[in-house]
């Protein structure tokens, strides 16, 4: 520890015996200069640590009304428990926040002025949002104007739209007003547009008598035209709701009537043919184009199925790297620049879209292995110039620091890694003129590195992914030919099988898991895998034809439209079956069935 911390240190442990020692003052009624009254209970307090604490008990304690020798303050609409709780965090600046009272410990903060509390009640009701209670927090939230507390549980329940109507009993007692608001924005997160109408039933369903008049105002936010001809058929058209609405008969017909006279032309609301953006994107960074590093960025766009161009032109061009997303930020490791090995990290914001230089590592790693654990990057073996590394760093994004582990039991480059069952788990690669087959994992728990069953076939510029629970360890070069073949480790078993082939050969390429679906990235084509189905399905192109690229998964941003194609869909990306079809790439839609 530096001398910088040790001197926090101090300081905390000063300013919590100060605490200390003033509470036990206030407990034991000793130099107080004041009480506050509630509901016929008595708090005597200091008035200065009162007024450090709100503006509101600043004000109380001296205006003009009140004589300065008062003792007595009565404060209203406050229980007695709540007030404790207020009054410690006053001296204490710590309170323990449950469930069960910080609805009304968060509310008699705000009344009170004692902002720094309401951000803790805030942001103890953000890390408890969940499926179940993120309706009932965004409509407190709405009611009480926390306006911060309310987009963040909007944004949840537009992220998680789908498990949220399956597990929350308030999602039926919504208005339809708030229900509307959800299921029109382009944010909201749905696998397939179906599942808008059947909740939009399943709502109508809980009070019939009352909501059936309501399908009018809610059919037309959903994405008709997103849907497939045999549901709208199936499912739609001869819907009762529906049929006895004018309003939604007459959508349906024209809808219909288009599709099956194939008329281009139909005239029909933005509404109902808008694409939802996605909740997640395929970011790739650099890699080689014509045998040269590129700074080429794009994005991948699942409903849309199209790639984005998002190249920042302020980043210097990169290959056989590694690429991970972090606690918002995008970290590109060592490589290949200017034809010298990198140690070199930089980091992306996807929200400015700006670059920033970070910590280097301890070597320079060409072709290395990276992933990310507990909040934690680790980037393994690689090339440095002159061998092939078994040497691991990991690098802690709070203090900017890289520190040295436990190496590996081979060196390794060209190698691939990922992360499952909390577990950083590396696969074959490269060394002296060898691929190699052998892999292992590490735990963090013991600090070692485990030897598992080697693969089946030797394996260099492999991808190596978690997917559906195992280790994908696909493509690759085994020293004489790329491959397409694929290989599967079950951790329970600690066994290796055979896996469906690739449609093509990879090697050097980006590999990830988006949308519940395994992609890989190469050169010439994408495609990606559905363990469901056990196939594989060709994936639009890249705009930018390269290798020794790398990739991640960007989620969860604010302006995630940045990085999809646009919604008013001038490329003539059509849903399945509807008019303009001219792809004969598997829509994402159809993968879900």
């Amino acid at each position: 520890m530096g001398k910088h911390e040790e001197e926090k240190g101090m300081e905390r442990k000063v300013d919590a015996m100060s605490c200390n020692i003033i509470n036990e003052l206030r407990l034991e009624k000793r130099l107080c200069d004041g009480v506050i009254m509630v509901d016929g209970a008595e708090f005597h307090v200091h008035k200065i640590i009162l007024c450090g604490c709100s503006p509101y008990f600043m004000t109380l304690f001296n205006n003009g009304l009140y004589p300065p020798d008062k003792l007595g303050y009565c404060i209203p609409n406050v229980s007695v428990e709540i007030m404790e709780l207020i009054v410690e965090y006053a001296y204490m600046r710590r309170v323990n926040i449950t469930e069960k009272n910080v609805y009304k410990l968060l509310i008699a903060a705000d009344n009170l002025l004692v902002s720094s509390l309401v951000n803790e009640c805030c942001a103890f009701l953000k890390a408890q949002l969940c499926p179940k209670n993120c309706i009932d927090i965004w409509r407190f939230a709405h009611s009480y104007f926390f306006e911060n507390l309310k987009q963040e549980a909007f944004w949840f329940i537009l992220h998680n739209f789908e498990e949220m109507v399956r597990l929350s009993e308030e999602f039926l007692d919504l208005t339809v007003e708030q229900l509307s608001e959800i299921i029109e924005k382009d944010e909201l997160n749905v696998k397939k547009e179906s599942v808008v109408f059947e909740a939009i039933l399943q709502w109508i369903k809980h009070a019939p008598w009352k909501r059936k008049a309501h399908i009018g105002v809610l059919l037309p936010k959903v994405r008709l035209r997103l849907l497939t001809h045999d549901y709208l058929m199936n499912n739609v058209s001869n819907n009762t709701l529906v049929m006895d609405d004018m309003t939604c008969k007459s959508i349906i017909t024209s809808i219909l009537t288009g599709i099956d006279d194939l008329n281009p032309s139909l005239s029909l609301s933005s509404d109902l043919t808008r694409l939802r953006l996605p909740r997640a994107v395929l970011l790739i960074i650099g890699g080689l184009v014509n045998m040269e590093p590129t700074n080429a960025i794009e994005a991948y766009d699942t409903r849309a199925a199209h790639w984005v161009n998002v190249t920042c032109n302020d980043e210097s061009p990169r290959a056989h790297h590694g690429t991970v997303y972090l606690n918002g930020f995008v970290y590109c490791i060592g490589g290949l620049h200017s034809l010298k090995f990198q140690s070199s990290v930089r980091r992306f914001d996807p929200i400015t879209r700006t670059w920033a230089q970070v910590r280097p590592m301890h070597f320079c790693r060409c072709f290395v292995s990276v992933c990310v654990l507990d909040g934690h990057i680790y980037a393994m073996g690689g090339f440095n110039g002159i061998e092939h590394l078994n040497t691991v760093e990991r690098y802690e994004p709070e203090n900017d620091q890289w520190s040295m582990i436990a190496p590996m039991h081979e060196q390794r480059s060209e190698a691939s890694a990922t992360v499952l069952n909390n577990k950083v788990y590396i696969c074959g690669g490269y060394k002296w003129n060898v691929s190699l087959f052998t892999a292992e994992y590490y735990s963090p728990q013991t600090g070692a590195w485990t030897v598992i069953p080697p693969m089946m076939i030797r394996r260099c510029g492999l991808g190596v992914a978690a997917y559906r629970g195992q280790v994908y360890a696909v493509g690759g070069f085994d020293g004489d030919n790329e491959l397409s073949d694929v290989e599967v480790y079950n951790p329970q078993t600690n066994v290796w099988r055979q896996g469906p082939d690739m449609n093509s050969k990879h090697s050097e390429f980006g590999i990830e898991v988006l949308d519940d679906l395994l992609f890989v990235l190469g050169e010439n084509n994408v495609e990606c895998y559905d363990e469901q189905t056990s196939k594989w399905h060709a994936v639009e192109n890249m705009g930018i034809s390269r290798r020794a690229l790398s990739c991640c998964v960007l989620s969860g941003l604010p302006n995630i439209a940045e990085y999809a194609a646009p919604r008013e869909n001038p490329f003539g990306v059509r849903a399945h079956g509807a008019p303009g079809a001219t792809s004969n790439l598997l829509p994402m839609s159809e993968m879900y069935k």
